[in-house]
């Protein structure tokens, strides 16, 4: 039997302590060499790619996730999971909730390993679905008092504010400027479409910890190297993912390539994270492969019995 989930289930069924413990797990997992996590691969079709990323944890399972760069306004993620002892299909997710969920509990795993344990306030530039759901997981690993919000539309960025009020009974306000967001933040989560720096690394005070989302590649990234430049901390989820983008990642190059930490392996204790209260952490988030797949199976784990409206093929 397949688990068939599309947005709504994914939804009833994942919550933010769920997501980031799982994540938490299979960062350990992909540390310890049980999860099998390539870097990405995609093929140009023509005006577009559609893009892979697969992973295998070990004798349990393996799987892919697929999408497209076509910019279809329907477009979705599939991800399947395999049984990896019979082959047989567990389950299939469709849509944009797992991923966005997954690149979230990702984050706020990176928070709670990073930032200062008092952290409580959160500021966020960017007001899209990455940008909602690192707010929700940080949300579940700090006890954040206050949320500030910036984005270029006025608008967004004022609805993004009331929803973190009414679902995650946060205080939020929006602000006029991205430098307003992060000043004086324990968080700064950087969640944009932006290929020029958003923020100002002369804005951060010290000990703040910082999640970057987007793009982030040589001459295309939401930050510049004044943001490498003062992190005391930098680590990613996946440093053969990092050092596997052309053109390059800006922290994957000299001289920052020698002080990226995998943040699997400081889950694990094996390399320090932060060890001081006014220490700059910076995590660039890359999508470790896999993890959407890690997410599915314990969606199935948690969502078969919870969510009545899992359709079955």
């Amino acid at each position: 039997m397949t688990l068939l989930f599309s947005d709504p289930e994914v939804s009833a069924a994942l919550d933010a302590v769920t997501t980031v413990d799982a994540m938490r797990a299979a960062l350990l997992a992909a540390y310890d060499g049980r999860l099998v996590a390539p870097p990405r691969a995609s093929a140009p079709l023509g005006g577009g790619r559609m893009v892979l990323t697969a992973g295998h944890l070990t004798g349990e399972w393996y799987g892919y996730r697929s999408y497209d760069t076509f910019g279809h306004p329907e477009s979705e993620q599939l991800v399947v999971l395999h049984d990896g002892r019979t082959g047989a299909v567990r389950a299939v997710a469709v849509g944009e909730e797992l991923g966005s969920r997954r690149t979230g509990g990702l984050g706020g795993a990176a928070v709670d390993a990073l930032a200062r344990p008092d952290a409580a306030t959160l500021g966020v530039i960017g007001s899209g679905r990455q940008a909602w759901t690192q707010v929700w997981a940080a949300a579940a690993v700090r006890p954040l008092r206050e949320v500030t919000v910036f984005s270029r539309s006025a608008a967004r960025r004022e609805a993004f504010a009331a929803r973190v009020r009414a679902e995650l009974d946060i205080p939020a306000r929006a602000v006029g400027e991205a430098g307003t967001a992060a000043a004086g933040r324990d968080v700064v989560v950087l969640a944009t479409t932006s290929p020029t720096p958003v923020l100002d690394a002369a804005d951060l005070a010290p000990g703040t910890h910082v999640n970057t989302v987007g793009f982030k590649q040589r001459d295309r990234a939401e930050f510049g190297p004044d943001l490498l430049a003062v992190a005391d901390v930098l680590a990613t989820d996946s440093p053969a993912q990092a050092c596997a983008y052309t053109p390059p990642m800006l922290a994957a190059e000299p001289p920052y390539v020698d002080r990226l930490r995998d943040l699997g392996a400081v889950l694990a204790g094996a390399v320090p994270g932060r060890t001081a209260a006014d220490q700059v952490s910076v995590f660039c988030s890359v999508g470790l492969a896999g993890t959407e797949v890690f997410l599915l199976d314990r969606l199935v784990r948690v969502g078969a019995v919870t969510v009545s409206g899992a359709a079955t093929a």
